[in-house]
Formats: C-alpha cells, structure tokens, sequence
C-alpha cells in the first residue's frame, strides 16, 4: 500500500468521524438539526470535565475538596450513565435523512465506547478495587482470587494512629460541624421567637375581631341616622324659604300700596 492510499484511507476516516468532534460542534454552534451529535458533544464536553476535575482532585491537597471534587464527579457519571447514555442509545439506532449504514454503525460503535470512557474516571471510590486487580470497575471478577487478611491481628498504637493529614482534617469536620451547629441554634431560636409573635399576634386578632365587628354596627347606625337628618334639614328648608317668600310679598306689597298713596296726595293738591 502507497503513501497516497494510506492518506486517502486517514482522510476517509477523519471526515467520517469529523462531525462527531465535540470541539468543532460546539465552535460551530449546531442547532437543532442533529440531536445525535448535539446530546454526544454535550456527553463528550461533561466526560472531559470529569477527567480535568479528577486530575485536580490528584494534586489537591485539602481533604475536604478532594471529597467535594469526588462528589461532584460520581454525580456526573451517574447523570451520565442513568440518563444521556440510554438517550444516545436511542438516537444511534434511529434513522436520519442523509446517513448511511456505515455511519449509523459508527455512531453505534462511539456509544459503545462511552460506558467505558465513563467507568474509567477516579472518583475516589474505586480506587482501591483497580489497584487490587481483582474486581473491575463494573463490579465483576476480572481475575485472580479474592485476597484476604492473613496477620496475626496484634496491632500495636501505631497502626491506628491518624496522620497529620487526617487530623487535621478531622479538626476542620469538627470545627465546621460546632459552627453548622451554633448556626442551626440560632435559626431555632430566631423562628421560637417569630413562632411566639405570631401566637401573640392570632390572639390580638382574636381580640380586636369582637370590636370591629361593633364599630362596624355604629358605623351603620351613624350613617342610618345622618341620611335622616338630612331628609329632615331638606324639609326643614323648603319650609322655610316658603314662609319666607309669603313675608317678602305682603312688604312688597305695603310697599307699593304707600307709594301708590303718596303719589295720589302728591296728584291731588
């Protein structure tokens, strides 16, 4: 086989496999048209978090990030495995306009991989098993006979003496534990005292009801009352201004009967 046939054969296979690069698919930006591709980048982009959080879980020095960077990391591969996998799996063996078998197959083949690429991540709790040889990562039995404690069972101090490692970690547990607890104690305390105001507040309530309810009654009576007394002052009034009236015209009319009498004296002489 040429040089040529051996580039041409490369160059067949990385177009083949060029759209499922997680790299290229998120700088692209792929929107909705393969979901395959877009759910295996966003698998591949978590995987790879994984691996970068368990390196820096390597080289940390705190127990207690270690044990968070850990914890975060089972709980992506579980959400990994419980989920996106079954997903893919579905995805791979549906079909899709423009593909071929040979692409199908290789879609098939990466998510088969994946399970693999999963399991193999440290989180901290398989650790041991791996570096026995025994057992797997997937719970069977890779080879070899289980190993099995065989001192005598005289431990001296030092066998259970911590490190300074430990210890200190074990002081900042319980440091951290002493001031979750003072926390805790203080919200108690602050929700007694919210738990007794609003006790004191239902029983206030309980007594003011009583007088609303009365103030409510005068209120209604007072307001019965003064719409009869306006009825009675409209009356009142109208009244009045009758009698009035009548006055105003017997003085007008005296007034006009002087006049009249005094222009007839007046004519007269």
């Amino acid at each position: 086989m040429s040089v040529i046939d051996i580039l041409t054969r490369v160059d067949s296979i990385c177009k083949k496999y060029d759209k499922y690069d997680a790299d290229k698919l998120n700088g692209a930006n792929v929107a909705g048209d393969d979901p395959f591709a877009r759910l295996y980048a966003s698998v591949d982009a978590d995987i790879n978090e994984c691996v970068e959080k368990a390196e820096a879980a390597k080289q940390e020095k705190n127990r207690a990030t270690v044990v968070a960077l850990n914890a975060e990391i089972r709980r992506t591969k579980a959400k990994l495995l419980e989920e996106d996998l079954p997903k893919l799996q579905r995805l791979a063996l549906k079909k899709v306009k423009g593909l071929t078998k040979e692409e199908l197959a290789t879609r098939s083949d990466l998510v088969a991989a994946l399970p693999d690429r999963i399991q193999l991540i440290p989180d901290g709790s398989s650790t041991a098993t791996k570096k026995n040889g025994t057992w797997g990562a997937s719970g069977s039995r890779t080879g070899g006979a289980i190993k099995f404690d065989t001192s005598d069972g005289n431990f001296d101090d030092e066998y259970f003496k911590g490190t300074d490692e430990s210890n200190q970690f074990r002081r900042e547990y319980e440091m951290r534990k002493m001031k979750q607890d003072e926390g805790l104690d203080v919200i108690g305390e602050g929700l007694e005292t919210l738990k007794n105001m609003a006790s004191d507040m239902n029983e206030e309530l309980d007594r003011q009801v009583p007088l609303m309810d009365e103030m409510d009654e005068k209120v209604d009576r007072a307001n019965t009352d003064l719409k009869n007394t306006n009825v009675r002052l409209r009356e009142t009034v109208l009244q009045l201004r009758s009698s009035r009236n009548f006055c105003i015209d017997i003085i007008l009319l005296c007034v006009i009967l002087g006049i009249a009498a005094y222009l007839y004296n007046v004519l007269k002489k």
